[in-house]
């Protein structure tokens, strides 16, 4: 089976980031008030610090964004609130949810990204790749992939104008394929020149259709009897 992933490009990419990089902003901006309510002076005390201590500091402040940004994907599958406030997600390259290994692989290699300013690096990466990866998501095997809504209505409501056809008893059980094959063929319709719409539409029904002349007739009266029925053969299967 052929799979045709819709990527995020880097305009969704950067807003992701800005929301989530606000939200981590405001959380060390109300850390910091609340430690300055225990510590008056917080730059002298970092300052008193040993080498080590603030090394540690430092890299608990990065630890902190990494576990943000990978046990949201983990257990939002593959969101942070910025990438769901844009309609994105974190896949695997084939397209499979993201597990933790990939994402803490990914989100390890933001300090690389960020180089040398601003993810200058990230976005050298993603304007050069064709899927708008950065070098993040090429060492992890993941992509960010655009959230798209099917509005699966249309493919099992009639149309106000058409009568409801049902098929006759003793029609034949319909198989995925048909099931399949009749879907995007209503998808289709509205946009096919009406002679083209009209002679697909017979030859599905004839494929799936009742088992005697008198209701076949019926059914390809016109497009909209011919569609009708095929909506009701594929509601009826499922």
């Amino acid at each position: 089976m052929a799979l045709t992933l819709p990527v995020a490009g880097i305009g969704y990419r950067c807003l992701a980031w800005l929301v989530d990089a606000s939200l981590l902003f405001f959380f060390w901006l109300i850390a910091y008030f609340v430690f300055t309510l225990l510590v008056s002076d917080v730059l002298g005390v970092f300052q008193g610090l040993s080498g080590v201590a603030q090394t540690l500091m430092v890299v608990g402040v990065f630890a902190t964004q990494w576990l943000y940004w990978t046990v949201s994907e983990v257990l939002f599958h593959g969101q942070t609130v910025g990438k769901r406030a844009l309609g994105i997600r974190v896949v695997r390259w084939d397209g499979s949810p993201v597990g933790v290994y990939e994402s803490a692989v990914r989100n390890l290699c933001r300090a690389v990204d960020f180089l040398p300013m601003l993810y200058a690096a990230a976005c050298v990466s993603m304007l050069l790749t064709r899927q708008h990866r950065r070098l993040g998501d090429l060492l992890a095997g993941t992509l960010l992939v655009r959230e798209e809504r099917i509005d699966l209505d249309k493919y099992t409501a009639a149309p106000e104008a058409a009568a409801p056809v049902t098929s006759a008893e003793g029609a034949r059980t319909l198989t995925p394929e048909d099931v399949e094959l009749v879907l995007s063929f209503l998808s289709r319709a509205p946009g096919l020149a009406p002679d083209v719409r009209q002679r697909l539409g017979a030859r599905l029904v004839e494929r799936v259709g009742p088992p005697d002349a008198a209701s076949l007739a019926a059914v390809l009266a016109s497009a909209e009897s011919t569609e009708a029925f095929l909506r009701a053969r594929v509601q009826g299967a499922r």
